[in-house]
């Protein structure tokens, strides 16, 4: 086991608790998250108890219950009798952030787990009309086609299946680990992305792949990403197993919008609204 950091040194506010940085249990969450996605906090260390936590901080005990909580339900720190709550060994699903765009490689490796990947099909070849129309491409033009098998410690996660103008890459034999890091070598890392996600059962073949059972849930996911320009960098179109994943957003009340803020509450910290 890693040993344990220093939690005044990890926790201590100065470095991370602005009054910029929205409610503050969101601010506390946020925190421990980036430390276990880095390995401050390395799986099987222990979480300061809550009281220490909240003397650190300088929150109330309210405040840190309610960034834990979350942290408990999606499997990042485990609630152990007599033990308290330390980072889960083995986090059962993988929650993923839907405000940054990054690859799988980037996302596994902040998790401390080790990405790699089962080639299906990788080559050049002339577009379908889905990628002629998602990619802006005429009939004439050719695509590069990219679909593997993504893993995590051995474990199969996802099936992607990307296609690119080849003026973005030209070949995709290239593309070793992260198709993103070959991007941004070559100058042509997308910046923003658009995505659709739905509820979807796994095929067959799909269930095959990804060690489940054919029917069982799953997430269809759609993007396409762009450069800094506006040209169209990628359509990707993956199937995530449903009882890996989780995707997570973070939304916010637009600024200029009238906010009234409950009473006795300076932290943030969102409580029940009687409903007449």
């Amino acid at each position: 086991m890693s040993p344990t950091p220093d939690p005044q040194a990890l926790f201590a506010p100065d470095s991370w608790l602005s009054d910029q940085g929205g409610p503050r249990y969101l601010q506390l969450k946020r925190r421990i998250e980036e430390a276990i996605e880095t390995r401050r906090l390395a799986p099987g260390s222990p979480l300061p108890p809550e009281r220490e936590l909240a003397r650190i901080t300088g929150l109330s005990r309210v405040t840190v219950r309610n960034a834990v909580a979350p942290l408990v339900a999606a499997g990042l720190i485990e609630q152990r009798r007599g033990s308290g709550r330390i980072v889960a060994a083995r986090p059962g699903r993988v929650s993923q952030s839907l405000s940054r765009l990054t690859s799988f490689s980037e996302d596994m490796s902040r998790r401390g787990a080790v990405p790699s990947s089962v080639w299906i099909t990788r080559g050049v070849f002339l577009p379908s009309p889905d990628e002629i129309m998602a990619l802006g491409l005429s009939p004439e033009q050719s695509v590069a086609r990219l679909e593997r098998l993504r893993l995590a410690d051995g474990r199969p996660m996802a099936i992607e299946r990307a296609a690119l103008p080849t003026s973005i890459l030209e070949n995709p034999m290239d593309v070793e680990d992260s198709l993103y890091d070959l991007l941004a070598r070559l100058g042509r890392r997308p910046v923003r992305a658009v995505q659709h996600i739905r509820a979807a059962l796994l095929s067959r073949d799909d269930a095959r792949m990804l060690g489940a059972d054919a029917g069982d849930a799953a997430l269809r996911i759609t993007r396409i990403s762009y450069l800094a320009s506006g040209q169209i960098a990628e359509c990707t179109r993956s199937v995530y197993r449903g009882d890996s994943y989780d995707f997570v957003a973070e939304l916010t009340i637009p600024q200029s919008a009238p906010q009234t803020a409950p009473k006795n509450d300076p932290e943030g910290v969102p409580h029940p609204t009687p409903q007449g």
